[in-house]
């Protein structure tokens, strides 16, 4: 990305299509209680046990059992563990004579994804109950699970250090008033101020507010990593280095408060969402060491490894991930027991979650093509959340489509500004809770204002290029629960009028899937992949 006064520039690659998204407000183009969340374990084979959840922590142990640490290395920070319980009832009879792990599920959780965690195939694992292979895991769901785990490496230590739902912006944040803890803090941040296209001079508040909603990050992280990083939230920066470059990511582009979120974001995208979905197993650092990723962490714990792993030695990171005086304190020192908060709210996602109804969010019968299999949601190593689809036309390039964007679900507009319009579901008035829906580059010209309700098929706007740089006049399309993106292909599938999205093997590749109809993503807007709305059966 380039930046130019506070604007993004998104350097598109196809017809309809770019390579990441933009700032939609821009310019287009504590500690952990002593003791902790810390797994303790104990060699007993072939069985190892990963204990239930307990409402203090998303995983405890055991407390008679002890922790082995690794042989290299005797920091708290990373152990390999082996796991034990006392006696488990009938479950002899389900292990082979091999190794094996139970391990109960955490909110979140899917079979692909933890399979990929211990290194095992989906069909390796069992579990008492029926499970099935796409849909979240109920939290506390016993699986038992052939041990892999290669002891010559190293493992972080089983240690959660932040939950879920302080990493997202979800309803821990609801009573969180940015602007009053800035101003109170009084630190650098209370004075800054920052060009950033359509808002003009923003305050460093408004930048914080900004972040958050647009990338849907906790307010209180950010926060927490810009003082722990360069004190900018209740001290002053030590340098000019730290106050250009707060988070310590020299690069020109990323130069600025503004940017230097948009780069940290982009992290903690990638260790969130990289621990959701599988895809992250293991952390390196810049002298080549690499940690494997214990698989009882939780994704807001592996957002904050892989952040802090990109700009700090191995030491360093030890240091910070610190039971009692790292990270994890210096968050309960500013806001408070992040863990209270989590239970007061609940887990991000119940039992059996399902996508309410939805349609394409085209007319019905108006020709669109889909230009864009699923790809970030938001910046450009954000999860894979986002659709794109382009309204079919004899011209190339950009402009206002005459073709109407309409409303996939009911809700209540609860964000409504340049290229862009947020549809809460729920009707509360806020993206933190419930289904959200993000519709990106809807044009000025006839967009649905702020606070109005919308039914299936009310109409929305009109697709363009505002909201962000492109080639083509689109529409970028994204879902968010409880203040998480959620990913297209993945155990909650994006689904619209019967046609499911599949991803491809990168970014922006992909199909729809309805039955034996098949359409393949083309950002060239081919035949290929021209899409029709049908009538839908009463």
């Amino acid at each position: 990305m380039k930046r130019i006064l506070g604007l993004f520039i998104v350097t598109c690659f196809a017809t309809v299509s770019c390579v990441g998204n933009t700032s939609l407000w821009g310019q287009y183009a504590t500690p952990t209680p002593l003791g902790g969340h810390t797994p303790t374990s104990s060699p007993v084979p072939p069985v190892y046990v990963f204990e239930a959840p307990t409402a203090v922590s998303p995983f405890v142990v055991s407390e008679s059992t002890e922790i082995a640490p690794t042989s290299t290395i005797t920091s708290e920070a990373f152990v390999t563990q082996e796991v034990t319980s006392p006696s488990i009832e009938n479950t002899s009879a389900n292990l082979s004579d091999s190794p094996t792990l139970l391990y109960y599920t955490q909110s979140g959780d899917w079979l692909p994804a933890v399979a990929k965690r211990f290194g095992v195939d989906v069909s390796e694992i069992t579990s008492p109950k029926i499970l099935a292979v796409n849909g979240l895991l109920d939290v506390g769901t016993l699986l038992i699970i052939p041990d892999r785990r290669d002891q010559t490496i190293q493992y972080t230590a089983a240690v959660q250090i932040l939950p879920d739902n302080e990493v997202v912006f979800s309803a821990t944040a609801l009573d969180f008033d940015i602007l009053t803890y800035v101003k109170e803090a009084g630190g650098h941040l209370s004075s800054y101020r920052e060009y950033l296209g359509t808002s003009g001079w923003t305050t460093g508040a408004g930048v914080i507010e900004r972040t958050a909603y647009e990338n849907s990050v906790n307010s209180r992280l950010l926060l927490a990593l810009l003082d722990y990083e360069a004190r900018w939230v209740r001290g002053t920066p030590e340098n000019k280095f730290r106050t250009d470059y707060p988070f310590g990511h020299e690069n020109f582009r990323n130069k600025g408060l503004f940017m230097q979120l948009a780069w940290g974001v982009s992290k903690l995208s990638i260790g969130y969402y990289g621990w959701r979905t599988g895809t992250l197993t293991e952390i390196d650092f810049s002298d080549g060491t690499k940690l494997k990723l214990d698989p009882n962490l939780n994704a807001g714990t592996v957002a904050l490894m892989y952040f802090f792993s990109r700009q700090h030695s191995l030491n360093e990171w030890l240091r910070i991930m610190d039971q009692t005086s790292g990270f994890a304190s210096y968050y309960q020192d500013m806001f408070g027991d992040p863990w209270a908060r989590a239970d007061r709210i609940g887990h991000l996602f119940p039992p059996s979650l399902s996508q309410p109804d939805m349609v394409l969010p085209f007319e019905i019968n108006s020709p669109w093509t889909f230009t864009g299999g699923p790809h970030a949601a938001w910046e450009h190593d954000g999860p894979l959340a986002a659709l794109d689809f382009a309204p079919a036309s004899d011209k190339t390039g950009c402009g206002v489509a005459p073709q109407w964007v309409v409303a996939a679900a009911p809700g209540l507009v609860v964000r409504s500004g340049p290229g862009l319009v947020v549809v809460d579901m729920d009707g509360d008035g806020s993206e933190q809770t419930g289904w959200n829906i993000l519709y990106m580059h809807v044009a000025n010209k006839d967009r649905v204002p702020k606070d109005q309700w919308v039914e299936m098929n009310d109409r929305i706007g009109h697709a363009s290029c505002e909201g962000g740089f492109s080639t083509g006049t689109h529409l970028h399309f994204a879902r968010k629960y409880n203040g998480e993106w959620m990913t297209a292909e993945g155990p909650v599938p994006f689904v619209l009028s019967g046609w499911a999205a599949v991803a491809g093997d990168r970014p922006y590749h992909g199909k729809l899937v309805k039955g034996d109809k098949v359409i393949i993503a083309d950002v060239n807007s081919q035949l290929q992949a021209l899409i029709y709305r049908e009538e839908e059966a009463e």
